[in-house]
């Protein structure tokens, strides 16, 4: 008995490198490309572990929970680390970016996430990236939720680690993940004797067995089916286009709060200001006197694979995330998301129009598809 999923032929380092080449095309870099074997925060952690260390003074941009994350591994690493936290509403600025290497001139390492889907922001990295550049730091991003739904520009932003996965809006696997790597990223590995070797955290081995070695022997067995379940979906955004990929879901994201807006009841955005919301997941603020987590268990009765959470942690009381990513940055599945939390407010007593808010996330994304 054959099967179409295990029966296949071995996938060889020509198939593999021509992978690495689709997503460098994708970020706009000519960079290495490493693709990993593993969830994006292999990468993650193994960039900032081989980057940064005794000696390294880094600014880390906190909005939200990964930017904590990043905080911890730099401190672990043993790098002096001045953590730049906003509110998690909000997105941070280039003037703040620039203020914080004013007072700390000594900063020589930036990490940043570009967007936040857990609380529902996004950073203007086009603005932040020349500001990096101009002070020399090398340019750490975690671009796992932006990239498919915003534009990720690795060589004109001057990002240095560039951090992606495909399980958001690539809409694609979660068990590969990649990172592009400057010049000046590998010279800062070389140089840290503390960068993990004979690891699999290891970069600088990706780098010594895979491309000084020309890409033409895989170093180890590749996770073949989740590889090609990337090579599908960078594909599927090829034949899409990219612009129209991120279109969608700009278009999408704005239909989201408009509705929400219109719904009534007491639902409001969580971040205030439209232009630093994610388009690749809409965050909102339970009314007054409503858990969050218990209004999200309600809208789920009717329909569990609605894609409707409660926020994480501390924000489980207070905050609602409506995820449109990949296949589901579409009307319908906007539609069917707010439709749910407006019974689920009408079955707390509260005053919804949910034909207004349907009304309104047809008519902005009408107006967007139309503007294209």
């Amino acid at each position: 008995m054959t099967h179409p999923f295990l029966d296949l032929a071995p996938l060889d380092a020509a198939r593999f490198a021509s992978i690495e080449d689709r997503v460098a095309r994708l970020l706009h870099t000519g960079q290495d490309v490493l693709i990993m074997q593993g969830e994006a925060l292999l990468p993650l952690e193994g960039a900032i572990r081989a980057a940064a260390g005794e000696g390294t003074t880094a600014l880390n941009v906190i909005t939200g929970p990964y930017g904590q994350t990043f905080g911890n591994w730099l401190r672990d690493c043993g790098a002096e680390v001045i953590d730049l936290a906003v509110p998690f509403h909000t997105a941070v600025t280039a003037g703040q970016i620039r203020q914080a290497f004013a007072e700390h001139p000594e900063i020589d390492f930036v990490s940043l996430v570009h967007a936040e889907a857990a609380t529902g922001n996004t950073n203007p990295v086009a603005e932040i990236g020349p500001v990096v550049r101009e002070h020399g730091a090398l340019f750490y991003l975690d671009a796992v939720a932006s990239v498919g739904a915003e534009p990720v520009l690795v060589d004109e932003w001057g990002v240095d680690l560039c951090v992606i996965g495909a399980q958001k809006a690539m809409g694609g696997p979660a068990g590969v993940s990649a990172v592009s790597v400057s010049e000046r990223a590998w010279a800062r590995m070389a140089a840290n004797p503390r960068a993990p070797r004979r690891s699999y955290l290891s970069l600088l081995d990706w780098k010594e067995r895979w491309i000084d070695a020309g890409r033409t022997v895989l170093p180890h067995a590749p996770a073949q089916l989740e590889m090609l379940a990337l090579e599908a979906c960078l594909k599927r955004i090829e034949a899409e286009g990219p612009d129209a990929v991120m279109a969608r879901h700009a278009r999408v994201a704005a239909a989201t709060r408009a509705g929400a807006l219109a719904l009534g009841g007491g639902l409001e955005p969580y971040v205030h200001d439209a232009a630093d919301a994610a388009p690749v997941a809409t965050t909102l603020r339970a009314p007054a006197g409503v858990d969050a987590s218990e209004l999200v268990a309600r809208a789920l009765r009717s329909d569990p694979a609605l894609p409707v959470s409660a926020g994480g942690g501390a924000l489980a009381k207070e905050m609602i995330r409506v995820n449109h990513y990949g296949t589901d940055a579409t009307p319908a599945t906007v539609r069917g998301a707010l439709a749910a939390l407006g019974q689920a407010l009408a079955e707390r007593g509260l005053t919804v129009d949910v034909p207004a808010a349907l009304d309104a996330v047809d008519a902005v994304d009408a107006a967007g598809a139309a503007a294209r």
